[in-house]
């Protein structure tokens, strides 16, 4: 017989951080731990800064979503809700202009739950609030372990049908394209495992971080041309293209792919991409689209990841 050992929640998080502002939000800042919350609320987080000037007052956590222009803010509570801090989440919100705000807390009230839920559904589809709890366990004498909950999120599928009313026939097939795409991936356990999920759109390319500030995956339906491109997207570093040159045999080698170098010198950005032919307008062909996508994206970041 196994011998089992009991789950026991750690009810007061203050034996773990004593201090809000001192202790969990410089612990929470931290990569590891950022990344936890990342994977909780399905998107791919990079921290700008803490304590970041709103006025008079400071957000917690000022952040980015990896490869996209989204702003987040982030404010903690290491108690139950409370209307204080709902309101000062709103008043950050408006300072920083963010399009994602988390609520990290204790202890969801009824009545702050009711209330996300309300802003999620009356706000545009460019706008989400997520409400986590904060969870701590150990097992006998190990060393705690923490889990986010998530108890509100937005109903991303809600806010695409407002928008939809009024796209056009290549916009919806890029929606759907990207909704089935991500059905089919995220069966596939070592993309589920090396990639999040992300909010569908009509948009042409949809992002994925591989770990760096500076440059991500991109995967872009090019429909004018019938083709499907993806790409390491380098966003202002000229000098991590040229490292990356450098090692262009061996990245290729690794990646048993070959890639088109773009430094393009006129712009700030930089892109080494793959390209495929498809007809995006039969979906009896998608699947097999899905899994050229899927094995493309997993060798680039295996041979990409140790040059960043």
């Amino acid at each position: 017989m196994v011998n089992l050992s009991r789950l026991e929640e750690i009810k007061d998080l203050r034996t773990v951080w004593p201090h809000e502002a001192l202790d969990f939000t410089p612990w929470l800042s931290q990569d590891d731990n950022i990344a936890l919350l990342a994977d909780a609320v399905g998107l791919d987080i990079t921290v700008d800064e803490t304590e970041s000037s709103v006025g008079d007052f400071n957000v917690d956590i000022f952040a980015s979503e990896t490869g996209t222009d989204r702003k987040i803010i982030i404010e903690n509570q290491l108690e139950d809700t409370n209307h204080d801090h709902l309101g000062k989440l709103i008043t950050y919100a408006s300072g920083k202009s963010a399009d994602v705000i988390i609520w990290v807390v204790k202890h969801a009230r009824e009545e702050h739950k009711a209330a996300i839920e309300w802003l999620n559904n009356h706000t545009d589809e460019k706008i989400g609030f997520f409400l986590c709890e904060i969870k701590l366990y150990r097992i006998g004498t190990s060393e705690p372990a923490v889990k986010f909950e998530v108890i509100e999120k937005p109903n991303d599928w809600t806010k695409e049908v407002k928008k939809s009313e009024s796209a056009n026939g290549t916009q919806q097939q890029r929606y759907d394209y990207w909704v089935a795409f991500q059905d089919y991936a995220f069966q596939n356990a070592q993309f589920a495992k090396n990639f999040n999920r992300r909010k569908p759109s009509m948009d042409h390319w949809m992002n994925f971080s591989v770990g760096s500030s500076a440059c991500h995956i991109a995967v872009s339906q090019i429909q004018k041309r019938n083709e499907l491109d993806v790409e390491l997207y380098i966003s202002e570093d000229k000098d991590l293209f040229h490292s990356l040159f450098d090692n262009k045999d061996d990245i290729e080698s690794d990646a048993e792919l070959t890639f088109d170098w773009r430094e393009l010198p006129e712009r700030k950005a930089s892109r080494i991409v793959i390209e495929k032919s498809v007809t995006f307008g039969d979906k009896n062909q998608w699947n097999a689209q899905f899994d050229w996508i899927i094995d493309v994206m997993l060798k680039m970041k295996k041979a990409f990841k140790k040059y960043l």
